[in-house]
Parts: structure tokens; sequence; C-alpha cells
């Protein structure tokens, strides 16, 4: 299945994907659209990709993840135009023990902000937009008033 979607990411469905009797652990992260970014409201955000090197990227990060713990992982990301509360993204990891789970969960997650070409454009509630660094620790926004 592909990572990036323009429709609802079904999260239960994505947690059962990787379920099984053998997995006694679960773990999840699931990114909201916030209201605010940088100290301005935000009213909504558009995200796009370049999606064969998004999917071909993420195959390479799950792999990754999979080598390095004995986990299943999912993972799914939105793109187009989201609104303040709607999910963009999910990875959903199974393990037998919660530490595995945990650490694949967020190794996973870390390097999609960091390797995947995704790009995130917040449209403020002033009128303003601007495009987020996703792999910074403090993603911070150029300055622009309404126009």
């Amino acid at each position: 299945m592909p990572v990036l979607t323009s429709t609802r990411i079904d999260v239960t469905a994505l947690l059962g994907s990787v379920q099984s009797p053998a997995r006694g652990g679960i773990a999840s992260f699931v990114g909201v659209v916030r209201d605010h970014h940088g100290g301005r409201a935000v009213a909504r955000l558009a995200y796009s990709a370049y999606a064969p090197m998004v999917e071909a990227e993420c195959a390479r990060i799950i792999f990754e993840a999979q080598r390095r713990w004995p986990v299943a992982v999912a993972l799914r990301h939105r793109i187009g135009c989201l609104e303040v509360g709607d999910v963009a993204i999910v990875v959903a990891v199974g393990a037998a023990h919660r530490d595995a789970a945990f650490e694949a969960c967020r190794f996973v997650v870390d390097e999609v902000k960091l390797r995947a070409p995704i790009w995130k454009q917040e449209s403020y509630v002033d009128g303003g937009v601007g495009w987020v660094e996703p792999a910074a620790v403090e993603p911070r926004i150029p300055a622009e008033s309404a126009r």
C-alpha cells in the first residue's frame, strides 16, 4: 500500500495491519494539524510531495526499521489541503515487546521528517502563508504579512 494518500487516514486499520498474536506491543504516532505554529494562528495547511521519491525513501526507512528491530511497520502520510484537527501522518509499529515498538516508531517518524521530500505550507488566520522546515528541532517560518 502506498505511503502517500489524499484521503483521510484510517488509523484503526493501520494499527490493525501491524497486529498479530506474536506482537504484544503496538506503538503509534498520529500527527494532527494544530491551530498554531511559531506564535501564529494556523487556519489550514497543504502538504505536497515528490511521490516517486517519497514512496522509495519511505520503503527504505521501513526496511531499515525492520532490519534494526523485529517489528512490523505501517506508514501513511496525507498530501493536499488539511484543516485543523485532520490527521496528517500515522506510523504504527507492532513488536513482541514495547521497547522495540517505541524505538522503531520514533525512528520512522524522525527519518520521514528528515529524509522524505514532503513539503508543508501553512496558511495563517491573518492571511499570510509560510513554508515549514520539517526536520528542524524548532521549525521556523519566514515572517510574511497578510496580502
